[in-house]
């Protein structure tokens, strides 16, 4: 792969395991607060904290999953956070990271997603990327990964201009996502998003199909999230608090329009060996793909 190896090592970071505190996290020894950022989606007693308030965790049972959000909204940029996922028997179970225009699964929603999909024990991890533009989805990407995600923390970033969507691990760009300036592209550049992750029950579609079933013995399944990053354009009403057209700010630049060489060989190995789905490839499930497909 070239310097993919590289790259997971130096961006490889050792596990941490805390004693849990209450809900409220307080501020971080770099005096983040996770309160100044987030909300705490029901049900708020699915979500705990380590007491030094830098390590945020995400329950799952039969009951209820949990979630949380930012309380701001973005007009592209750079979203990145730190996450270890479920270990051992997680089949079933969908850890998401997303942006998301509503609150809720709006009916005219934007949506830019990574879905981390559950497994039996000793079987990889997939994650699926998905992009939606008013509502409207479909464009689903399925990946395995050269590394364990449930041993370690790693590094999920969403990269969100006019001109592309890139989704990473590890800062290795596994999925691009291009706007070809045509009138009508289907690409999401006008509703401000908020940044999401949730943990829930998908065990009639994430594992095989929704096969295997979600073994609610091995509850409470518990994600863990750390170093939430944002570099974005952020909204307020009637305008955003500044211009993403300007060229301003890197994640607007001419160099974050297209990969650069390292990138593109880490991005061309990805596309070799770990591509599980391709909606592009789906024939059967669009006898006419979409548009974009054949650019």
């Amino acid at each position: 792969m070239g310097s993919w190896k590289l790259v997971s090592l130096v961006l490889l970071f050792l596990s941490c395991s805390a004693v849990l505190s209450s809900a409220d996290p307080g501020k971080s020894s770099t005096g983040f607060s996770f309160k100044d950022s987030f909300k705490i989606m029901p049900a708020q007693d699915h979500f705990r904290t380590s007491p030094d308030g830098q390590i945020w965790y995400l329950y799952l049972d039969k009951k209820a999953g949990g979630g949380f959000q930012t309380r701001d909204r973005y007009l592209f940029g750079w979203f990145s956070m730190k996450m270890k996922l479920v270990g051992g028997d997680s089949a079933g179970v969908v850890t998401a990271y997303y942006m998301c225009s509503d609150l809720g699964a709006g009916p005219k929603r934007d949506e830019l997603d990574f879905e981390f999909l559950g497994n039996r024990t000793g079987q990889p991890y997939t994650i699926q990327t998905n992009v939606y533009q008013s509502g409207i989805g479909g464009r689903e990407m399925r990946h395995s990964l050269w590394f364990d995600p449930t041993a370690d923390f790693h590094t999920y970033s969403i990269l969100w201009n006019r001109h592309r969507i890139v989704f990473y691990a590890d800062r290795v760009p596994i999925r691009v996502y291009k706007n070809n300036g045509r009138k009508n592209d289907f690409f999401p550049t006008e509703k401000p998003m908020y940044m999401f992750s949730s943990i829930w029950d998908g065990d009639d579609w994430a594992t095989r199909g929704g096969l295997e079933k979600t073994n609610w013995k091995k509850a409470p399944f518990v994600s863990s999230y750390k170093d939430y990053n944002v570099d974005g354009c952020r909204w307020e009403e009637p305008f955003p608090a500044c211009v993403a057209s300007t060229g301003e700010h890197w994640w607007d630049q001419s160099e974050a329009w297209v990969l650069a060489d390292a990138q593109q060989e880490d991005f061309s190995w990805v596309g070799r060996n770990l591509v599980v789905y391709d909606y592009c490839k789906d024939t059967e499930r669009y006898p006419e793909l979409p548009e974009e497909c054949n650019l």
